[in-house]
């Protein structure tokens, strides 16, 4: 079963995202397929150089690459142009990786809008950039993965989303009932590199492992032709940036540990829950001065808020008040997902109503589903398959635009000929008239279920049933 996840597809890159709700075995941004353990194989970590340009490691980086395809970066090379490049440069490649000689080049900028509101940037490696990182994370992840926290999920083999929000919902059904909801501002912008290198030194001890990730943090970007030097963070887009963010925040995991703190972080998305507002300011204003003395990064406290679970938000979802709490949508996820519907919607203008269906809106509504299949309140989801019906239906009556069509379709549909005339005449726009008895009764539910319409109500329940 194949999702999307609607909340973080933004953090990513634009690279191909799957999982069901997941970080899977192979990772969403060129992710490693490594299991999440060390044996007796896994490189000693002063040769680990020679483990990244082993054959069967590049193979499977090549692979990985060629699988989530993704955009090119500023030498406008696809990854179908990957192997022949391979061809012709890897014995160069190889031998600088090697002697610790290898220089990344700059990844092109893109900015994408982010959820909330602004741009999200992101730093698009070339092609063979992409497949160096990726190399490189598959050797790198097994040496850190066994030491991060449980109580992270993001970007990590086996564990997902979908574990975050039901470990949150544990954490507020067993009492704690105030949640620390911080904001890190522009994390991946702010990475110090410095503080991250030591965080990576204290496992890797190859000097050229170490050199050729700084060199991509520090590859810099193009923006208009124009190359700007990256003094800090490590940009979205790479494989290396999910693996890097996690090494450095797990100083922080260990921390929250210690204390004794309940928590769940996603990536950058981080919620403590305490038992009262009380103790929720006090270890608010503990961690920021953690978090911004330690690793130099920056609490949005504009956007971090100490509130009621119910509240707030945490990867899409939010949860009601009782003391057993239900997993519900977030209201601002309704939101985001009405207004990708509005603009389909008025692409779908005068196409074929049953291609329309199939090709545009079924695929956005099952992967929405199939990530919000946790929801325990189904009453919005049976709102938005009538929502969505309504807007099928005002397509229908605005592609029929005369009066003479209207009333053809009406009497065919079974509306009695003189309902129909005074349907067509009535004087109101295609919304009221969509919404209106007479298309209700002419275009019932089981006629958009034979074109194929998909309910988010019964795709949930069918996720729910496999999962």
């Amino acid at each position: 079963m194949s999702v999307k996840d609607p909340e973080q597809q933004n953090k990513t890159s634009v690279t191909k995202v799957e999982g069901s709700g997941q970080n899977p075995q192979e990772y969403a941004i060129g992710g490693c397929s490594t299991p999440a353990m060390m044996d007796d194989s896994t490189p000693n970590t002063t040769q680990l150089m020679e483990a990244v340009v082993a054959r069967e490691n590049l193979v499977k980086a090549l692979k990985r690459v060629e699988r989530n395809k993704g955009a090119a970066g500023i030498d406008n090379r696809g990854t179908t142009e990957l192997r022949a490049l391979l061809i012709e440069q890897w014995p160069l490649v190889k031998e600088q990786l090697l002697d610790g000689t290898f220089k990344p080049q700059p990844v092109k900028r893109v900015e994408i809008p982010k959820p909330g509101g602004g741009m999200r940037k992101l730093g698009i490696p070339t092609v063979l950039d992409r497949l160096i990182q990726q190399a490189l994370h598959q050797i790198l992840s097994p040496i850190f993965e066994m030491g991060f926290s449980e109580q992270s999920f993001g970007f990590r083999p086996g564990r997902s989303a979908h574990d975050a929000v039901k470990a949150a919902q544990n954490f507020a059904e067993s009492g704690n009932r105030i949640v620390i909801d911080l904001d890190l501002d522009s994390f991946f912008d702010r990475v110090n590199h410095d503080i991250l290198m030591a965080r990576v030194a204290r496992k890797v001890e190859d000097k050229r492992v170490l050199l050729l990730i700084r060199r991509y943090l520090q590859s810099g970007v193009m923006i208009a032709g124009v190359k700007m030097s990256t003094e800090s963070g490590t940009p979205q887009g790479g494989p290396l940036s999910p693996l890097l963010s996690n090494i450095l925040l797990d100083d922080f995991d260990k921390e929250l540990a210690r204390r004794g703190h309940k928590f769940c972080r996603y990536a950058d998305d981080v919620n403590i829950y305490v038992r009262s507002k009380k103790a929720g300011e006090r270890v608010k204003a503990s961690v920021t001065r953690f978090l911004e003395h330690r690793l130099r990064l920056k609490v949005n406290n504009t956007k971090s808020e100490v509130d009621r679970p119910w509240n707030r938000k945490f990867l899409g979802y939010s949860m009601t008040w009782h003391k057993k709490p239900r997993l519900k949508i977030a209201p601002n996820s309704l939101k985001r997902l009405k207004a990708k519907l509005h603009t389909l919607f008025r692409k779908g203008r005068g196409r074929n109503l049953g291609r329309f269906i199939r090709e545009d809106l079924n695929p956005l509504l099952r992967g929405w589903a199939n990530y919000f299949h946790l929801t325990e309140v189904k009453g919005v989801l049976e709102d938005l398959d009538k929502w969505i019906r309504h807007h099928l239906r005002c397509l229908l009556w605005r592609q029929w635009k005369k009066p003479g069509t209207r009333f053809k379709r009406l009497a065919t549909a079974g509306i009695s000929r003189e309902r129909a005339k005074s349907s067509v005449s009535n004087g109101r726009g295609p919304w009221w008239n969509s919404g209106a008895s007479h298309m209700n009764d002419a275009f019932r539910r089981k006629y958009f279920d034979k074109l194929g319409l998909i309910s988010l109500l019964d795709q949930v329940r069918r996720v729910k049933a496999l999962a």
